[in-house]
């Protein structure tokens, strides 16, 4: 595996803008240094260092996932659009980076989310409504990581890369053959908590992934404003191996985390993979991304979406007849309705329930303050009845 240096990286001039993807929107070529496995039209290509072999049977479920998970994505955005949801983190355009690293995983291997990983949630078997139930305010995420083996959101920018880290160095020690994959965009890329974690993986020979989602903007911050070189190319500096994949190719992105996870579970150290790919919509719903970006750039990536390139690469090898096609697309609206029930008829929490799994046994901090809520909430009432 060769990894990129960053020295002798040519200099841009001082307000240009490092041209994003290949020259040409949807070409076959893929750029420099890009793993790529299909192209946008949906051809189907080989890579020196990253070989995969495929079935229809391999593949159906994956398209499958491409389209739920998107469906899923786009029906929460409508419910936060309705009232129904405080925020929503959508990942349109993002979904084969997270179904093929999602699916690469081994039913052991740990995952550590951003907010966005709706798509790896869904490879771990996490409920779709769990997801939502956060957004919703009602829970704290309402799955068990240790059953699913995918830890809690992280809300507070890239400090799960050092959960993650820590996670690796411990089942190490517990003689575990299982691999970690940290999720992460690149504007967290610019936080010490990332490189912090570099630098205790690579010292400590952590079997830890980490997995940059590189969408090129960080709220309104393009990639440009975050580095000087490709993403990628930063592991070099902390003695790890670092490999961009096309973020948009979901067998790629397969290929290359299955490589990166059993070369960190081999005890090989970690691999920084950065996927190259773009957030078609708002950073969340409370953000107007024309504000920031040119709709030519969307243009551009929209020649590259995962689902379709995916789609037509099943057609021309002749494995997805409409029949299929249409059970998924009726499954994808089922999975929509039993999200748009099941967030509306979702239960409120008892006021009282914040106090109930601060500590695991009880605690005279806690007490006090269950307490004095509980005198605070009884007034309203008590003022409710002295008014009939």
């Amino acid at each position: 595996m060769t990894v990129d240096s960053t020295a002798g990286a040519p200099k841009r001039a001082s307000g240009t803008r490092r041209k994003r993807g290949p020259s040409r929107p949807g070409s076959v070529a893929a750029e420099p240094g890009l793993v790529q496995l299909l192209t946008p039209e949906g051809e189907r290509i080989e890579h020196p260092d990253f070989s995969l072999e495929t079935t229809p049977e391999e593949l159906r479920p994956i398209y499958r996932d491409l389209v739920l998970v998107r469906r899923f994505d786009a029906e929460a955005t409508a419910l936060q659009r309705q009232g129904e949801l405080g925020l929503w983190a959508s990942l349109l355009g993002q979904e084969a980076a997270q179904v093929g690293s999602g699916r690469a995983m081994r039913p052991g291997d740990y995952a550590f989310p951003t907010y966005r990983e709706h798509g790896v949630a869904w490879c771990k078997g996490v409920d779709p409504l769990n997801l939502l139930g956060m957004f919703r305010g009602v829970n704290h995420g309402g799955w068990d990581p240790n059953e699913k083996n995918f830890h809690l959101y992280t809300i507070v920018i890239g400090s799960q890369t050092l959960h993650a880290t820590g996670y690796a160095m411990g089942i190490t020690r517990d003689g575990s053959d299982d691999a970690v994959i940290a999720y992460f965009g690149d504007g967290a890329s610019s936080q010490g908590d990332v490189s912090e974690a570099f630098t205790f993986a690579s010292v400590y020979n952590a079997p830890v992934v980490f997995f940059c989602q590189n969408n090129q903007w960080a709220i309104s911050e393009p990639t440009e404003k975050q580095t000087r070189v490709p993403l990628y190319q930063r592991a070099s500096g902390f003695g790890f191996p670092g490999i961009r994949v096309d973020g948009n190719d979901v067998l790629a992105c397969l290929a290359v985390t299955r490589w990166a996870l059993d070369h960190a579970r081999s005890g090989n150290g970690p691999v920084l993979v950065e996927a190259f790919t773009y957030r078609m919509g708002a950073h969340t719903t409370s953000d107007d991304p024309s504000r920031y970006r040119l709709s030519e750039e969307l243009e551009e990536w929209r020649l590259k979406d995962p689902i379709e390139r995916l789609k037509a690469h099943l057609a021309r090898q002749g494995w997805a007849d409409q029949e299929f096609l249409d059970s998924v697309e009726a499954e994808s609206e089922q999975l929509a309705r039993r999200v748009r029930e099941g967030v509306r008829t979702m239960p409120d929490p008892s006021p009282r329930a914040i106090f109930e799994h601060v500590y695991a046994e009880g605690h005279a901090l806690v007490d006090e303050e269950r307490a004095e809520y509980e005198a605070y909430a009884a007034s309203f009432a008590d003022a409710e009845k002295g008014a009939r």
